[in-house]
């Protein structure tokens, strides 16, 4: 039997054990093996019942998601289906674990489905910007009818076996020997003969039509605002269960499918997916990692606060340090008020908070943290501030604890020279807010020992968030790129551009925000310390667009000061367009002798898009970051860069490396003092020159 698949037969009953490790990924070694299987025990007299079994943690969870875009390969995972339910002997399905995609598909196309309390059951492929392309939006409105099929498939989320029972997907929820009931089962089966098998309706979904079509017609209405092709196709293809033979409606599922994998919507989706798991393959992911049970945090604000609640949500012991009563009472508070929240909207038990904050402890004396294991500063973004902490820290911290520090820009290599052991010095940068963002940059410095990088991608994973590994330097990936990003928006808007047209042209591209509306979320007066900081080091025949600097010096900070780029009236959340930036802006360009030009929202877009490529390809050259697809993983998950687009490095590679940077050198020559922002790096004519594009620096 070919690799991947057992038959192991007792009695009347053959068993086909799908057992291909890790995940019983459905490859085409699989496919062919499971074809095999089949046409075996249908073949062989003696058997009269089959069960279909996964050896391993689960069930299989999809297709090999590696082998989507190459030329397909026989038998496709529709015919595998095709022939489990076309099998002439009962088939009974022994599900367990995850049971998604590509796998609940084969679990369809069984006659009896039984599974386990905890196993979970969900069609993921509108994350990847796909439907089911294996009968699964033909098989399972047919089975339980069109509300709850459009629910799994458009959502892309798992349900549970109370659920799949509830609504006919499975047939039984069974113990936890679900193979050996499935055996019993199918022995059942034989004995009563093939034609006294218990009847099966494969169809019961379709026999209330009005309701069907209510569902799907409620869908369609959904997602009116809706901009990618996925989910749209998807209530095409479960109308197509209703209206059209089944082959006819497997055809139809089968195009929408093709259509789908060569969009770039799903290709950047695709893309996404792999970047956020490539994201852990790092140089010292050999070493071996510290014990951490125990983590300090300094400083209690909205960071502090958050990065604390994430660590008490991990089961972790900590220990918050602040340098009064009413800075670590305001960080206790903050703590409590996202407990409540999380009690609130029932995602924490009251049960639960209780425990979590019996692991907390309080303390405005540093020496409270000489037990720990690791050590999270987030105090104040200034580099002075931060070496006497960490100096502070190396005479109170064990041999062996580990010192991290929370920086969005500040040289990690200087701030570890405070300490006599820059070896457990790293930075481990979270974004706001800390308890939601599942970014964490691991800054690795100079001499940071390899199991400390290790460690912290250790507890990234427990803390449930994706881990990227950085280098040093100012901003280290994404807050370079955010920067590059701004500017290429500042010299618009200096130009021509109002900041609401950038906004409305970003969001249209699928930023939750535009970069103005971002800003004064933040706060402006967190870019201009930066700014001022690095002042004295600008060259000063840059382009420097300073309207972001004198809003601030005319106190708009943004929302926390009710008007910023936008005015903010009391308690709105969304912000107004404000004639006084305007006039701002006006009398800048007028100062620097710069007509205003029309600008257009495609121009905006282009330019935006490309600052950020050119400056992730510095940032490679410069080894920053390991691979192009690291640089997404920040750009998604840290700065709302919309996932259908995958990230600035695979834009830049679906627009094509040769016209990007035809437009970027185009865009130097025209820009005069801002030509350094545009100017293509050596990367970029390597690349070109080879025939490649970013992706092929990731290392698949």
């Amino acid at each position: 039997m070919t690799e991947g698949v057992r038959i192991e037969v007792t009695g009347p009953v053959a068993e086909i054990v799908i057992d291909n490790p890790p995940v019983n990924a459905i490859g085409r070694k699989l496919r062919l093996a499971l074809v095999e299987a089949f046409d075996a025990v249908e073949a062989d007299p003696a058997v009269q019942a089959v069960v279909l079994s996964a050896a391993g943690r689960t069930w299989p969870v999809g297709a090999d998601i590696r082998e989507f875009g190459l030329p397909p390969e026989a038998p496709l995972l529709p015919d595998v289906c095709n022939r489990i339910a076309d099998c002439e002997k009962p088939v009974v399905a022994a599900l367990h674990g995850n049971v998604l995609g590509g796998g609940l598909e084969l679990a369809l196309g069984a006659r009896y489905r039984i599974a386990p309390e905890g196993t979970r059951f969900g069609f993921p492929e509108v994350a990847l910007g796909l439907i089911p392309g294996a009968g699964g939006t033909q098989r399972l409105p047919r089975l339980v009818g069109a509300g709850p099929a459009l629910d799994m498939i458009l959502s892309g989320a798992a349900i549970g076996t109370e659920r799949a029972l509830e609504i006919g997907l499975i047939d039984a929820v069974g113990e936890n020997d679900i193979a050996a009931e499935a055996r019993a089962l199918a022995s059942e089966f034989a004995t009563l003969g093939q034609e006294a098998y218990p009847a099966h309706d494969a169809e019961r979904g379709l026999k209330d039509p009005v309701t069907f079509v209510e569902a799907v017609d409620a869908a369609r209405a959904r997602l009116r605002a809706e901009q990618l092709p996925a989910p749209a196709r998807i209530v095409d293809c479960v109308e197509a269960a209703l209206l059209l033979p089944f082959e006819s409606g497997m055809a139809f599922e089968r195009a929408a499918f093709e259509d789908l994998l060569a969009s770039p919507e799903s290709a950047a989706l695709r893309h996404a997916f792999l970047a956020e798991r490539r994201a852990a393959r790092v140089p010292e992911a050999s070493a071996t990692p510290r014990d951490i049970s125990h983590v300090g945090v300094v400083g209690g604000g909205m960071m502090g606060a958050g990065i604390t609640s994430s660590l008490l949500s991990a089961g972790l012991r900590v220990t918050l340090v602040e340098r009064d009563v009413d800075a670590l009472s305001a960080g206790l508070a903050q703590i409590a008020k996202t407990h409540e929240r999380a009690v609130a909207k029932g995602r924490l038990t009251p049960a639960a908070r209780g425990e979590e904050w019996s692991r907390l402890r309080g303390s405005t004396d540093l020496q409270a943290l000489a037990p720990v294991d690791l050590v999270i500063e987030a105090v104040t973004e200034d580099e002075e501030v931060k070496r006497e902490v960490f100096a502070r820290l190396d005479g109170v911290l064990r041999p062996g604890a580990i010192l991290a520090t929370n920086t969005s820009y500040l040289d990690i290599n200087r701030i570890a020279g405070a300490t006599q052991r820059p070896e457990d010095v790293i930075g481990l940068h979270f974004f706001a807010p800390a308890p939601v963002m599942r970014l964490l940059e691991v800054v690795v410095a100079e001499r940071t020992a390899p199991e400390i990088v290790a460690t912290a991608f250790d507890l990234a994973r427990r803390l449930g968030k994706v881990a990227v590994r950085a280098g040093v330097c100012d901003g280290f990936i994404g807050n370079r790129i955010l920067t590059a990003y701004r500017t290429a928006a500042d010299f618009l808007m200096e130009d021509g551009a109002s900041p609401y047209q950038i906004d409305a042209a970003m969001k249209a591209y699928g930023f939750p925000m535009g970069p103005y509306a971002a800003q004064d979320l933040s706060g402006l007066d967190i870019s201009w310390a930066r700014r001022k900081r690095l002042a004295a080091t600008r060259d000063p025949a840059r382009r420097y667009v300073a309207i972001g600097d004198h809003l601030c010096e005319a106190g708009r900070l943004g929302r926390k000061a009710g008007r910023g780029y936008y005015l903010y009236p009391e308690g709105a959340r969304d912000g107004q367009e404000d004639p006084e930036v305007l006039a701002l802006i006006s009398r800048g360009r007028l100062e620097k002798g710069i007509t205003p030009r029309r600008v257009s929202s495609e121009e905006i877009r282009a330019r935006c898009v490309a600052a950020m490529a050119n400056e992730g390809a510095r940032i490679l050259e410069e080894g920053v970051a390991l691979r192009p697809s690291d640089i997404d993983v920040v750009m998604l998950l840290g700065f709302g860069f919309p996932r259908h687009r995958g990230g600035p490095m695979q834009a830049a590679d679906q627009r094509g490396l040769l016209a990007l940077r035809n437009e970027l050198r185009g865009y130097a020559a025209a820009d005069g003092p801002g030509a350094w922002l545009w100017q293509p790096g050596a990367l970029w004519d390597e690349l070109i020159k080879n025939g490649k594009k970013f992706a092929s620096l990731n290392g698949d």
